[in-house]
């Protein structure tokens, strides 16, 4: 078995629909084994699944028990010399696998790749590099310095974006929408880490990847479109609260308790500001619907 494909249905059923016909598609001439793992979904995905797909293995949560605990489910299953940890709101392309396994095979220390993302409109998605959730690459991304100097190698290093999203580079983070990693990789610095119930797995595992000295690879020579947070609401702050969280799990992981105490007051402090304009959206809403 060559490739293992690892799908977290939650909610997004005909997401998931395309993604699949995309998957088998890339596949075609790759031994290739497919897990879609569904965290107890309420938009009736199992019955609108039940007979289709079937070189497909469903896994049927009964209850929604995380991202990294439901992707880790499949780990213990999967076959393929490589592991592929893939949204179920992305599309690939047919030559997708085929270039991505074709160019980790010629590298010698990659532990994992990813690939270059766009979103359902065409445009560049910059989580599809990213550095160190450093303290000051923190800061910059959330004092708002990081969208001023986009192309800075100071102030951007959360995004990496003094590195040319057209040209092949070693990176610090990959994104988890789509995350190739080697079996062996898997075996020796563990899967996900369970603790992370939605974000921030993907840094942490990315992270584990380069201490144990292997390479995180952004590879620009494919593409896939990432449709970007079908199952969540950007926008909620509840959605902030969640993702800041993950991060300060990570730096109390792997950063110590003096920098923990640190981001944690950019933690809150970042929370109460994204709350305030949420906050006037929502009034302004409320105000606008009772008006007409």
């Amino acid at each position: 078995m060559q490739l293992s494909v690892i799908i977290v249905n939650y909610n997004v059923k005909e997401f998931l629909e395309k993604c699949l016909i995309s998957v088998l598609q890339a596949s075609k001439n790759i031994q290739t084994e497919i897990f879609v793992v569904d965290n107890n979904s309420t938009d009736g995905s199992k019955d609108f699944f039940s007979g289709k797909f079937r070189e497909v293995q469903f896994v049927w949560n009964k209850e929604n028990v995380g991202f990294a605990k439901a992707n880790n489910i499949a780990v213990t299953k999967a076959a393929g010399k490589y592991i592929l940890f893939l949204n179920p709101d992305t599309i690939v392309s047919e030559d997708c696998f085929e270039k991505c396994l074709s160019h980790i095979e010629d590298q010698i220390i990659t532990g994992a790749l990813g690939v270059k993302m766009f979103d359902g409109n065409g445009n560049y998605l910059k989580e599809s590099k990213r550095g160190k959730p450093t303290l000051w690459n923190t800061f910059c991304k959330m004092s708002g310095l990081t969208s001023i100097f986009p192309r800075s190698k100071t102030f951007a290093g959360y995004y990496l974006g003094h590195l040319d999203e057209n040209e092949n580079n070693e990176v610090d983070v990959l994104s988890g929408a789509y995350m190739l990693v080697r079996k062996d990789v898997i075996d020796t610095v563990g899967s996900f880490d369970e603790q992370f119930f939605m974000y921030g797995e993907d840094i942490d595992l990315s992270y584990r990847i380069q201490q144990a000295g292997f390479n995180n690879y952004y590879f620009a020579g494919t593409s896939i479109i990432h449709f970007k947070g079908e199952s969540t609401k950007k926008g909620d702050l509840n959605y902030v609260k969640n993702f800041y969280g993950a991060m300060g799990i990570f730096v109390k992981k792997h950063y110590g308790a003096s920098e923990h105490k640190v981001f944690t007051t950019f933690i809150q402090l970042a929370i109460w500001l994204r709350s305030i304009p949420l906050t006037i959206g929502t009034l302004f809403n409320r105000i606008l619907k009772k008006n007409n």
